[in-house]
Protein backbone atom coordinates (compact mmCIF):
# COMPACT_ATOMS: atom_id res chain seq x y z
CA UNK A 1 0.00 0.00 0.00
CA UNK A 2 1.42 3.37 -0.91
CA UNK A 3 2.55 5.48 2.05
CA UNK A 4 -0.39 7.99 1.37
CA UNK A 5 -3.37 5.77 1.86
CA UNK A 6 -5.29 4.75 4.87
CA UNK A 7 -8.24 2.30 5.10
CA UNK A 8 -11.67 3.44 5.83
CA UNK A 9 -12.62 2.99 9.21
CA UNK A 10 -15.99 2.01 7.87
CA UNK A 11 -15.56 -0.12 4.90
CA UNK A 12 -11.65 -0.70 5.31
CA UNK A 13 -10.96 0.32 1.79
CA UNK A 14 -8.15 2.28 0.80
CA UNK A 15 -8.24 5.71 -0.26
CA UNK A 16 -6.04 8.60 -0.62
CA UNK A 17 -5.05 11.53 2.52
CA UNK A 18 -6.74 14.50 2.06
CA UNK A 19 -10.06 12.68 0.81
CA UNK A 20 -13.14 14.35 3.41
CA UNK A 21 -15.34 11.17 1.85
CA UNK A 22 -14.51 7.87 1.07
CA UNK A 23 -14.74 7.18 -2.15
CA UNK A 24 -15.93 3.09 -2.10
CA UNK A 25 -19.21 3.45 0.50
CA UNK A 26 -19.07 7.36 1.50
CA UNK A 27 -18.89 7.81 4.90
CA UNK A 28 -17.01 10.75 6.41
CA UNK A 29 -13.02 10.10 6.60
CA UNK A 30 -12.77 12.26 9.95
CA UNK A 31 -15.91 11.22 11.55
CA UNK A 32 -15.03 11.39 15.30
CA UNK A 33 -18.09 10.16 17.98
CA UNK A 34 -19.51 13.31 19.10
CA UNK A 35 -23.26 13.82 19.87
CA UNK A 36 -23.23 16.04 16.64
CA UNK A 37 -22.61 13.08 14.77
CA UNK A 38 -24.16 10.63 16.82
CA UNK A 39 -27.92 12.65 15.45
CA UNK A 40 -26.60 14.10 12.19
CA UNK A 41 -27.40 11.07 9.80
CA UNK A 42 -30.57 10.35 11.58
CA UNK A 43 -31.82 14.32 11.12
CA UNK A 44 -30.58 14.71 7.73
CA UNK A 45 -31.82 11.37 6.51
CA UNK A 46 -35.44 12.47 7.58
CA UNK A 47 -35.32 16.05 6.30
CA UNK A 48 -34.05 14.25 2.93
CA UNK A 49 -36.43 11.90 2.70
CA UNK A 50 -39.51 14.47 3.56
CA UNK A 51 -38.06 16.72 1.03
CA UNK A 52 -37.85 14.28 -1.58
CA UNK A 53 -41.29 12.81 -0.54
CA UNK A 54 -42.88 16.19 -0.95
CA UNK A 55 -40.79 16.89 -4.58
CA UNK A 56 -41.80 13.58 -5.32
CA UNK A 57 -45.81 13.26 -4.55
CA UNK A 58 -46.69 16.06 -7.10
CA UNK A 59 -45.40 14.36 -9.84
CA UNK A 60 -46.80 11.31 -8.88
CA UNK A 61 -50.45 12.56 -8.41
CA UNK A 62 -50.37 14.91 -12.01
CA UNK A 63 -47.17 13.63 -13.74
CA UNK A 64 -48.71 9.52 -14.46
CA UNK A 65 -45.87 7.75 -15.62
CA UNK A 66 -43.09 11.03 -14.82
CA UNK A 67 -41.27 9.63 -11.51
CA UNK A 68 -40.87 6.08 -13.20
CA UNK A 69 -39.60 7.51 -16.80
CA UNK A 70 -37.19 9.99 -14.48
CA UNK A 71 -36.05 6.71 -12.07
CA UNK A 72 -35.05 4.52 -15.37
CA UNK A 73 -33.50 7.22 -16.66
CA UNK A 74 -30.84 7.65 -13.73
CA UNK A 75 -32.37 10.54 -11.66
CA UNK A 76 -32.20 8.37 -8.40
CA UNK A 77 -31.38 10.84 -5.65
CA UNK A 78 -34.04 13.88 -6.83
CA UNK A 79 -37.22 11.64 -6.22
CA UNK A 80 -37.59 9.33 -3.85
CA UNK A 81 -37.02 6.08 -4.45
CA UNK A 82 -39.76 4.21 -5.69
CA UNK A 83 -39.94 0.89 -3.31
CA UNK A 84 -39.34 3.32 -0.54
CA UNK A 85 -42.29 5.76 -1.59
CA UNK A 86 -44.55 2.52 -1.88
CA UNK A 87 -43.83 1.40 1.69
CA UNK A 88 -44.45 5.12 3.58
CA UNK A 89 -47.62 5.44 1.49
CA UNK A 90 -48.47 2.08 2.50
CA UNK A 91 -48.30 2.37 6.22
CA UNK A 92 -49.99 5.36 6.38
CA UNK A 93 -53.27 3.84 4.09
CA UNK A 94 -53.47 0.92 6.42
CA UNK A 95 -53.08 3.38 9.34
CA UNK A 96 -56.11 4.62 8.02
CA UNK A 97 -57.52 1.84 6.85
CA UNK A 98 -57.49 0.21 10.51
CA UNK A 99 -60.40 2.46 11.40
CA UNK A 100 -62.74 0.87 9.35
CA UNK A 101 -61.61 -2.55 10.27
CA UNK A 102 -61.91 -2.27 13.42
CA UNK A 103 -65.66 -1.01 13.28
CA UNK A 104 -66.09 -3.52 10.63
CA UNK A 105 -64.76 -6.50 13.16
CA UNK A 106 -66.96 -4.73 16.38
CA UNK A 107 -70.01 -5.43 14.22
CA UNK A 108 -68.92 -8.75 13.35
CA UNK A 109 -68.50 -9.81 16.90
CA UNK A 110 -71.55 -8.42 18.04
CA UNK A 111 -73.87 -9.99 15.38
CA UNK A 112 -71.52 -13.46 15.65
CA UNK A 113 -72.21 -13.24 19.80
CA UNK A 114 -76.04 -12.72 18.94
CA UNK A 115 -76.12 -15.84 17.30
CA UNK A 116 -73.76 -17.86 19.66
CA UNK A 117 -76.64 -16.57 22.31
CA UNK A 118 -79.81 -17.57 20.29
CA UNK A 119 -78.11 -21.23 19.54
CA UNK A 120 -76.70 -21.92 23.39
CA UNK A 121 -80.88 -21.07 24.12
CA UNK A 122 -82.13 -23.14 21.85
CA UNK A 123 -79.52 -25.83 22.60
CA UNK A 124 -81.30 -25.38 26.32
CA UNK A 125 -85.22 -25.64 24.69
CA UNK A 126 -84.18 -28.79 23.24
CA UNK A 127 -82.45 -30.55 25.70
CA UNK A 128 -85.68 -29.64 28.02
CA UNK A 129 -87.87 -31.48 26.17
CA UNK A 130 -87.54 -35.41 25.77
CA UNK A 131 -85.95 -37.07 22.16
CA UNK A 132 -88.58 -38.95 21.65
CA UNK A 133 -91.22 -36.45 21.97
CA UNK A 134 -89.23 -34.25 19.43
CA UNK A 135 -88.83 -36.92 16.90
CA UNK A 136 -92.89 -37.66 17.41
CA UNK A 137 -93.72 -33.60 17.13
CA UNK A 138 -91.40 -33.46 14.17
CA UNK A 139 -93.07 -36.24 12.67
CA UNK A 140 -96.86 -34.76 13.18
CA UNK A 141 -96.93 -31.13 12.29
CA UNK A 142 -96.18 -32.00 9.38
CA UNK A 143 -99.16 -34.13 9.16
CA UNK A 144 -101.30 -31.76 10.74
CA UNK A 145 -101.30 -29.18 8.86
CA UNK A 146 -101.79 -31.30 5.42
CA UNK A 147 -105.46 -32.86 8.07
CA UNK A 148 -104.32 -35.97 7.76
CA UNK A 149 -105.52 -38.12 10.89
CA UNK A 150 -103.92 -41.84 9.99
CA UNK A 151 -106.75 -43.23 11.82
CA UNK A 152 -106.20 -42.35 15.30
CA UNK A 153 -108.66 -42.04 17.55
CA UNK A 154 -110.15 -38.85 19.82
CA UNK A 155 -108.06 -39.59 23.00
CA UNK A 156 -104.79 -40.14 20.25
CA UNK A 157 -105.14 -36.77 18.45
CA UNK A 158 -105.97 -35.15 21.97
CA UNK A 159 -102.06 -36.34 23.11
CA UNK A 160 -100.60 -35.35 20.08
CA UNK A 161 -102.05 -31.48 20.18
CA UNK A 162 -100.55 -31.13 23.33
CA UNK A 163 -97.47 -32.16 21.95
CA UNK A 164 -97.65 -30.46 18.60
CA UNK A 165 -98.24 -27.27 20.05
CA UNK A 166 -94.65 -26.93 21.89
CA UNK A 167 -92.33 -25.20 19.66
CA UNK A 168 -89.19 -26.52 18.91
CA UNK A 169 -86.56 -24.30 17.64
CA UNK A 170 -85.93 -24.06 14.64
CA UNK A 171 -81.93 -23.55 12.97
CA UNK A 172 -80.28 -20.63 13.06
CA UNK A 173 -80.91 -17.73 10.47
CA UNK A 174 -77.14 -17.29 8.96
CA UNK A 175 -75.63 -20.56 9.41
CA UNK A 176 -75.54 -23.66 7.61
CA UNK A 177 -73.25 -26.82 8.21
CA UNK A 178 -72.42 -30.20 6.44
CA UNK A 179 -72.52 -31.88 10.01
CA UNK A 180 -75.68 -33.04 12.33
CA UNK A 181 -75.57 -30.03 14.75
CA UNK A 182 -77.93 -31.68 17.72
CA UNK A 183 -75.20 -34.58 17.81
CA UNK A 184 -72.09 -31.86 17.54
CA UNK A 185 -73.69 -29.67 20.51
CA UNK A 186 -74.77 -32.92 22.64
CA UNK A 187 -71.23 -34.11 22.13
CA UNK A 188 -70.05 -30.42 22.97
CA UNK A 189 -72.20 -30.48 26.46
CA UNK A 190 -71.04 -33.91 27.61
CA UNK A 191 -67.64 -32.85 27.39
CA UNK A 192 -66.31 -35.03 24.34
CA UNK A 193 -62.63 -35.08 23.56
CA UNK A 194 -62.69 -33.29 19.89
CA UNK A 195 -61.19 -36.46 18.27
CA UNK A 196 -64.90 -37.45 18.14
CA UNK A 197 -66.20 -34.73 17.42
CA UNK A 198 -64.27 -34.17 14.87
CA UNK A 199 -65.38 -37.92 13.48
CA UNK A 200 -69.06 -37.14 14.35
CA UNK A 201 -68.51 -34.09 11.81
CA UNK A 202 -67.10 -36.23 9.35
CA UNK A 203 -63.47 -36.95 9.08
CA UNK A 204 -61.68 -39.59 7.84
CA UNK A 205 -59.89 -41.70 10.21
CA UNK A 206 -56.43 -41.61 8.86
CA UNK A 207 -57.45 -37.64 8.15
CA UNK A 208 -53.66 -35.73 7.59
CA UNK A 209 -52.39 -32.91 9.47
CA UNK A 210 -54.45 -30.23 6.87
CA UNK A 211 -57.61 -31.98 7.01
CA UNK A 212 -57.50 -31.74 10.84
CA UNK A 213 -56.72 -28.87 10.95
CA UNK A 214 -59.37 -27.88 8.39
CA UNK A 215 -62.23 -30.18 11.10
CA UNK A 216 -60.33 -28.33 14.32
CA UNK A 217 -60.90 -24.13 12.82
CA UNK A 218 -64.68 -25.40 11.73
CA UNK A 219 -65.10 -26.97 15.08
CA UNK A 220 -63.54 -23.57 16.99
CA UNK A 221 -65.50 -21.73 14.66
CA UNK A 222 -68.82 -23.39 15.25
CA UNK A 223 -68.07 -22.71 18.91
CA UNK A 224 -67.21 -19.51 19.21
CA UNK A 225 -68.22 -17.89 15.74
CA UNK A 226 -65.52 -16.26 15.58
CA UNK A 227 -65.67 -14.32 12.34
CA UNK A 228 -64.93 -11.27 13.61
CA UNK A 229 -61.25 -13.01 14.30
CA UNK A 230 -61.56 -14.33 10.44
CA UNK A 231 -61.65 -11.39 8.57
CA UNK A 232 -59.06 -9.37 11.19
CA UNK A 233 -56.75 -12.34 10.14
CA UNK A 234 -57.11 -11.76 6.65
CA UNK A 235 -57.61 -7.75 6.59
CA UNK A 236 -53.90 -8.47 8.40
CA UNK A 237 -52.64 -10.80 5.71
CA UNK A 238 -52.99 -8.42 2.84
CA UNK A 239 -49.98 -5.75 3.48
CA UNK A 240 -48.34 -9.62 2.84
CA UNK A 241 -50.26 -10.66 -0.28
CA UNK A 242 -49.15 -7.27 -1.85
CA UNK A 243 -45.59 -7.90 -2.02
CA UNK A 244 -46.47 -10.43 -4.28
CA UNK A 245 -49.23 -8.75 -5.64
CA UNK A 246 -47.09 -6.28 -7.20
CA UNK A 247 -44.00 -7.91 -8.70
CA UNK A 248 -46.92 -10.33 -10.20
CA UNK A 249 -48.98 -6.89 -11.95
CA UNK A 250 -45.24 -6.23 -13.15
CA UNK A 251 -45.25 -9.24 -14.55
CA UNK A 252 -48.64 -8.55 -16.28
CA UNK A 253 -46.65 -5.29 -18.04
CA UNK A 254 -43.48 -7.15 -18.68
CA UNK A 255 -45.47 -9.73 -21.10
CA UNK A 256 -47.52 -7.21 -22.29
CA UNK A 257 -44.51 -4.36 -23.01
CA UNK A 258 -42.07 -7.75 -23.86
CA UNK A 259 -39.68 -5.79 -25.42
CA UNK A 260 -39.97 -2.32 -23.52
CA UNK A 261 -37.15 -2.99 -20.70
CA UNK A 262 -36.11 -5.39 -18.18
CA UNK A 263 -38.62 -6.52 -15.77
CA UNK A 264 -36.88 -4.26 -13.25
CA UNK A 265 -38.16 -1.71 -15.44
CA UNK A 266 -41.41 -2.76 -15.10
CA UNK A 267 -41.28 -3.06 -11.38
CA UNK A 268 -40.23 0.49 -10.68
CA UNK A 269 -43.45 1.47 -13.29
CA UNK A 270 -45.31 -0.92 -10.40
CA UNK A 271 -44.39 0.80 -7.31
CA UNK A 272 -44.91 4.35 -8.17
CA UNK A 273 -48.58 3.19 -9.77
CA UNK A 274 -49.47 0.95 -6.52
CA UNK A 275 -48.10 4.17 -4.73
CA UNK A 276 -50.16 6.34 -6.35
CA UNK A 277 -53.59 3.87 -5.92
CA UNK A 278 -52.86 4.18 -1.69
CA UNK A 279 -52.16 7.52 -1.80
CA UNK A 280 -55.62 8.41 -3.30
CA UNK A 281 -57.30 5.76 -1.22
CA UNK A 282 -55.59 7.11 1.87
CA UNK A 283 -56.82 10.47 0.99
CA UNK A 284 -60.43 9.61 0.39
CA UNK A 285 -61.01 6.97 3.27
CA UNK A 286 -59.51 10.23 5.44
CA UNK A 287 -61.69 12.49 3.52
CA UNK A 288 -64.88 10.01 4.51
CA UNK A 289 -64.55 9.30 7.79
CA UNK A 290 -62.85 12.90 9.17
CA UNK A 291 -63.73 15.37 7.00
CA UNK A 292 -67.56 14.52 5.31
CA UNK A 293 -69.15 11.84 4.04
CA UNK A 294 -68.45 11.62 -0.32
CA UNK A 295 -71.38 10.53 -2.51
CA UNK A 296 -70.82 7.02 -3.42
CA UNK A 297 -71.10 8.39 -7.27
CA UNK A 298 -67.88 10.72 -6.45
CA UNK A 299 -66.06 7.33 -5.15
CA UNK A 300 -66.55 5.37 -7.96
CA UNK A 301 -65.55 7.84 -10.00
CA UNK A 302 -62.41 8.49 -8.28
CA UNK A 303 -61.99 4.07 -9.01
CA UNK A 304 -62.47 4.52 -12.70
CA UNK A 305 -59.97 7.84 -12.66
CA UNK A 306 -56.86 5.49 -11.30
CA UNK A 307 -57.41 3.53 -14.28
CA UNK A 308 -57.68 6.34 -16.93
CA UNK A 309 -54.10 7.49 -14.80
CA UNK A 310 -52.96 4.26 -15.64
CA UNK A 311 -53.79 4.43 -19.57
CA UNK A 312 -52.00 7.69 -19.45
CA UNK A 313 -48.90 6.55 -17.32
CA UNK A 314 -48.37 3.49 -19.83
CA UNK A 315 -48.81 5.78 -22.74
CA UNK A 316 -46.21 8.06 -21.28
CA UNK A 317 -43.73 5.72 -19.60
CA UNK A 318 -43.53 2.61 -22.60
CA UNK A 319 -44.18 5.51 -25.45
CA UNK A 320 -46.53 3.68 -27.58
CA UNK A 321 -50.11 4.98 -29.25
CA UNK A 322 -53.05 5.85 -27.41
CA UNK A 323 -54.84 2.41 -29.27
CA UNK A 324 -52.30 -0.11 -28.26
CA UNK A 325 -51.74 1.35 -25.03
CA UNK A 326 -55.63 1.31 -24.39
CA UNK A 327 -55.81 -2.09 -25.18
CA UNK A 328 -52.85 -3.31 -23.23
CA UNK A 329 -53.79 -1.58 -20.40
CA UNK A 330 -57.37 -2.74 -20.69
CA UNK A 331 -55.94 -6.22 -20.24
CA UNK A 332 -53.97 -5.86 -17.95
CA UNK A 333 -55.97 -4.50 -15.68
CA UNK A 334 -59.35 -7.17 -16.42
CA UNK A 335 -56.51 -10.10 -15.78
CA UNK A 336 -55.07 -8.32 -12.78
CA UNK A 337 -58.48 -7.32 -10.75
CA UNK A 338 -60.66 -10.46 -12.73
CA UNK A 339 -58.19 -13.23 -12.46
CA UNK A 340 -55.20 -12.09 -9.99
CA UNK A 341 -56.51 -10.44 -6.75
CA UNK A 342 -60.28 -12.77 -6.35
CA UNK A 343 -57.83 -15.56 -6.82
CA UNK A 344 -55.00 -14.04 -4.40
CA UNK A 345 -58.27 -13.55 -1.61
CA UNK A 346 -59.91 -16.95 -2.03
CA UNK A 347 -56.25 -18.56 -1.13
CA UNK A 348 -55.77 -15.18 1.79
CA UNK A 349 -59.20 -16.08 3.11
CA UNK A 350 -58.76 -19.79 3.26
CA UNK A 351 -55.37 -19.55 4.91
CA UNK A 352 -56.86 -16.42 7.21
CA UNK A 353 -59.78 -19.57 8.28
CA UNK A 354 -57.57 -22.19 8.76
CA UNK A 355 -54.60 -19.72 10.89
CA UNK A 356 -56.77 -17.06 13.06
Amino acid sequence: METNQVNCTNCEQPYKKGFKFCPHCGQKTNDELTIGVLFYNTISNYFSFDARFFKSFFPLMFRPGYLASEFIKGKRLLYLHPAQMYLFVAVIFFFIFNFYVREGREELDKNMERVLANRKEQVKVKDSIPKDSIEVIEFVNPLKDKGVTIGLNDEDLKALDSLSNIKIPKKNIGTSYTFNERNIDSLISIGSSDEEIYKSMGMDDDAGFFQRKFYSQILKFYKTMGLGQVYQTFIDSIPLAMFFLLPIFALLLKIFFFNKGRYSHHLVFSFYYFSFLFTVFSIVFAVNRWVMDIPNWIDWLIILSTLFYLLIAIVKFYRQNWFLSFIKSGLVSFLFLLLVLPLAFTILGFMAFLFY
